[in-house]
């Protein structure tokens, strides 16, 4: 397992907001946000995990992240979750688009209400929620929205969530370039094949696995740590020119 080493003293006492950070990569990024000494705040779908999540936050860092239980296809309260964070805790520096869901289907299976729901759940948030998070942003500010290696590669099974996530790289440019004159800098971060426990629960076989290390350049399993990693320059000032990019961490696919 990857070990996080640096120490970024610009995000220290910074209010992070993260959506979908109860489980997968969004429970690593509210616990390293933490251990750079951010005030993180955090909304997610599912009560239980994020309450155990809470809990072992609490015993390690005597505090707890502030919380709120949101379905993000509910745009009313996604908005109001970021507005009374930001409004409890001072300000907001950085949002982290991270919520989603990569369900597989065939196309044959498809309906409007179904193709509806991926974009609601996928790609919507994520202009909703910058929309309400840059009232709350000064100069210096971070956003950050997860995209996925998977639209790229085209990757069948799963044209609902590819298409979302497509979107979210021309959302990106679009917003660097709205938000970009009062300084707050929005990038993407473009992750591999990362296997979360969800996947572990639904899909994933050690052929499919093997499968992902094949195509990659360097052959180990990407773990969510290398994703955070990338978040953390990215939400802090060391990051201060980098806007409009997509950042792929995907172990060098080929």
């Amino acid at each position: 397992m990857p070990t996080l080493t640096n120490q970024y003293p610009s995000l220290k006492d910074k209010v992070v907001f993260i959506t979908g950070g109860g489980s997968g990569i969004g429970e690593f990024l509210v616990h390293h946000f933490m251990k750079q000494g951010a005030r993180v705040a955090y909304i997610d779908i599912d009560d239980a995990s994020s309450t155990t999540l809470n809990q072992k936050l609490a015993d390690e860092f005597k505090v707890t992240p502030w919380f709120r239980q949101v379905d993000v296809r509910d745009i009313a309260a996604l908005q109001s979750a970021i507005d009374d964070a930001a409004q409890e805790l001072g300000h907001l520096d950085v949002l982290i688009n991270n919520a989603g869901k990569d369900d597989r289907h065939k196309i044959e299976d498809v309906t409007p209400e179904y193709w509806d729901n991926c974009l609601n759940i996928n790609m919507r948030p994520h202009f909703f929620g910058m929309q309400a998070a840059a009232k709350w942003m000064k100069e210096g500010a971070s956003i950050i929205n997860m995209g996925s290696i998977s639209w790229m590669r085209g990757r069948a099974g799963m044209v609902g969530y590819t298409t979302s996530k497509g979107a979210i790289h021309t959302m990106t440019r679009t917003m660097a370039r709205e938000l970009g004159p009062r300084g707050i800098r929005v990038n993407s971060i473009v992750p591999g094949a990362v296997v979360t426990e969800r996947q572990k629960a639904l899909w994933l076989t050690p052929e499919l696995d093997q499968e992902f290390i094949d195509v990659q350049s360097l052959k180990f399993r990407i773990q969510p740590d290398d994703i955070v990693a990338m978040a953390l320059f990215l939400a802090s000032q060391d990051s201060r020119a980098c806007a409009g990019q997509n950042f792929i961490v995907d172990a060098g696919i080929v």
